[in-house]
Parts: structure tokens; C-alpha cells; sequence
């Protein structure tokens, strides 16, 4: 092992105790240019029976509480826990918060001092993710406060199937008015940013971007064999000398070693562990869908079969019937329009006939039936 693996909390920890290497990520991932950047405590200990919370980084950068968490292994409660951290973040400012002073004149009344609460600033939470992607492809994905107006149009499905292009423009304006409406700070909570970034993700991904070499530089200090070569593309970067230098083996001290081992021992024992819990979880699964598929039975299975199918097979039949319909119905139009046109025509001949011919000769000339020409000298003769 030549660098210790950046994502391990200690070594993690370690690195961006470096005010220049946190700001060098940040700027590189949050694509911004960082003026300041203040550290601040990590520790905290929210109400007297609250266990400390700790996190691994946190800072203030242009008006912005930051943190950047590490999470090396999956845990089902990911989600609520960063976002507890991400609110957190923004109650820890309770701290420092300005206070604001209410004079009274009347007499015999003190002046009322309240906390400034338009002080309080956006928080951006950046989770970086070793192993898990949550479902996600991408390199990243980001959350933050939406409009429910704005959310319910995004699900309106029976809007957008109608194709009426005018009509969604018109409702995405009345939208983007509520999005953009900056009163009263309004636009404050879309500020507010929880982003999970996918380390497995990233290092796969053919995107040319700053972020991306400090995902690739961590997962390979991940591998045990590490040596000296696997980093040299970075060795002209000057923050990337000093994250080798934190993180080289000769600097690490016996009890930094044993941490390592500790640590993948862990990681090992809970890749099995999740191994176990997804194998039951299969397991179980079939088992219930066998007991649901009996209970079910196979008369049932028969009937809900016979029902789909013979709703997508009318379905299908009438869509297919019609075509054929339409098709045979143009050509028996054709023909009964032939015919009957022919019929008229000979109507018309057998009419300048009566007077001349008898109706046997008649019917033999234009072969109409005798009903035919009995029919026509009744309406000829009334």
C-alpha cells in the first residue's frame, strides 16, 4: 500500500482539514469560485439527551453552509439520516445568529430582543457515496424544495397525452412565476441543496470534468496493492501532492495502520452481511410468491387469464376488424353502387318502354323482374 484509502473517515478527515484542498472539491465539484471559506465545528450535541452528531466536514463558502459527508458502506436509513445532517446545518447557525433589538418606548418596558432570522443562510449537504448509488446511473443527483404546483404538473400525465403544446406553455409560465418570485426571500428554499454523489457512478463515466479525478484518485487508494505508479498522472497537480502526502504510507502511524485493517474487516463483514440479507430477502420472496400463487390457484390463474385475454384479444379483434371491415365495406359499396346504378339505369329505360311494349318484352330488353315494371306503371299511372 502506498496511499491510504481517502475514503475511510479518518483519512478522509484528515485531507480536508486542509482549508485549500476543501476549497480546490468544492470549487471543482459545485463548478463556483470560492472568495472565503471558514471552517467550522464538526461536533455537535443538539439537545441534552441527543447523542453527539458529528460531521465529517463543514464550512460556510460565499453565504453557503457546506457540508461534505463520506458514506463508505450502504445503510437502509441513508436518506433521513443526511437529511436530518442537511437541516441540522441549517439550526446550528442558531449559533451565531445576529440578534435584533425591538425598541420600546413605552415607559416601565424593557426592549425585546428576537434572533435575526433573515440572516440565516442556504445549506448545501454533498454525501459522497463509495459503494452505493441508491438506483441512480448518473454521476450525481441533487434535491432541493419544490413548488407542489410545480410537482403536480410534472405528474399530470393526462396533460401532456392531450398534446395541446399552448396549453402546457401557458401553465409552465404561471409556474416559472411562482419558482422565480424572490419576495419576502422566497427563493431562499430552492437554495437549499441535498446532493448524493456516486463515487461508482463517476468513475465509470466518460464526462471530462474537474470533479471527476477525485473520485478516480480515491477509488483506487480503495485498492490494498496501491503503489506509487497509480498516481503519477496527479503528481503535477499541487493539491494532489499534498492529498499524497497526508495520505502516504510513511506518515502513518501504527495506530492509523490498525484502522485500516479495522475498517476492512468492517467493510468486509458487512458486504457479507448484505449478501446474507439479500439472499433471504430472494429467498423469502419466492417462498411468498409460491404460497400467493397457491392460494391464488390455478383455476384462478386460468380465469384472470382467460378475462386479460380476452380483453386484449377483442381489443385487438375489433381494431383488426375494423381495418377489415372498412376494406370489405368499400368494396361492397363498390358493388351494391354498381348494381344499383345499373338498376336505375334500367328504370329509366323501362319507363320509356310502357307505352310502346308489353311488360314480358320489357322485362326481357332491360331485365328487371315483372314486380319491377308492375310497380313502375302503377307510379306511372297515378
Amino acid at each position: 500500500m502506498f496511499l491510504a484509502p481517502l475514503n475511510y473517515d479518518r483519512f478522509f478527515k484528515k485531507v480536508f482539514s486542509d482549508k485549500d484542498i476543501a476549497k480546490r472539491f468544492l470549487e471543482d465539484f459545485l463548478e463556483i469560485e470560492i472568495e472565503e471559506i471558514e471552517n467550522l465545528p464538526t461536533k455537535h450535541k443538539i439537545t441534552d439527551d441527543a447523542i453527539f452528531v458529528e460531521f465529517d466536514y463543514r464550512c460556510k463558502i460565499n453565504g453557503n453552509y457546506v457540508i461534505v459527508d463520506m458514506q463508505q458502506w450502504y445503510k437502509p436509513d441513508i436518506v433521513q439520516r443526511f437529511f436530518m445532517y442537511h437541516c441540522l446545518n441549517t439550526s446550528l447557525q442558531l449559533e451565531k445568529i445576529e440578534k435584533k433589538v425591538i425598541t420600546n418606548n413605552e415607559e416601565n418596558k424593557k426592549n425585546i430582543v428576537i434572533n435575526n432570522y433573515r440572516k440565516i443562510e442556504p445549506v448545501i449537504t454533498l454525501v459522497w457515496l463509495v459503494s452505493d448509488t441508491i438506483g441512480f446511473v448518473d454521476n450525481y443527483e441533487s434535491f432541493s424544495f419544490m413548488n407542489q404546483k410545480a410537482l403536480d404538473f410534472i405528474n399530470d400525465f393526462e396533460l401532456f397525452s392531450r398534446s395541446k403544446f399552448d396549453e402546457i406553455e401557458k401553465k409552465r409560465k404561471e409556474l416559472l412565476k411562482i419558482i422565480n418570485n424572490d419576495k419576502k426571500n422566497l427563493d431562499f428554499l430552492g437554495k437549499n441543496k441535498l446532493i448524493f454523489m456516486f463515487q461508482k457512478n463517476i468513475v465509470k463515466s466518460k464526462k471530462i470534468k474537474k470533479y471527476v479525478d477525485w473520485f478516480v484518485f480515491a477509488e483506487k487508494t480503495l485498492n490494498r496493492e496501491n503503489t506509487e505508479n497509480d498516481f503519477k498522472e496527479f503528481q503535477e497537480d499541487v493539491i494532489f501532492r499534498e492529498i499524497t502526502k497526508r495520505l502516504n504510507k510513511n506518515v502513518l502511524t501504527e495506530s492509523d495502520l490498525k484502522y485500516v485493517d479495522d475498517e476492512e474487516k468492517v467493510i468486509r463483514m458487512l458486504g457479507e452481511h448484505e449478501g446474507d440479507i439479500l439472499a433471504d430477502g430472494i429467498k423469502e420472496g419466492k417462498k411468498q410468491g409460491l404460497e400467493e400463487g397457491k392460494k391464488l390457484g390455478i383455476d384462478e390463474g386460468m380465469k384472470e387469464g382467460m378475462k386479460e385475454g380476452m380483453k386484449e384479444g377483442m381489443k385487438e379483434g375489433m381494431k383488426e376488424g375494423m381495418k377489415e371491415g372498412m376494406k370489405e365495406g368499400m368494396k361492397e359499396g363498390k358493388k351494391q353502387g354498381l348494381e344499383e346504378g345499373m338498376k336505375q339505369s334500367k328504370l329509366e329505360i323501362a319507363k320509356n318502354l310502357l307505352d310502346l311494349l308489353d311488360d314480358e318484352k320489357i322485362v326481357l330488353i332491360t331485365g328487371l323482374g315483372v314486380e319491377d315494371i308492375i310497380k313502375l306503371r302503377e307510379d306511372f299511372s297515378s
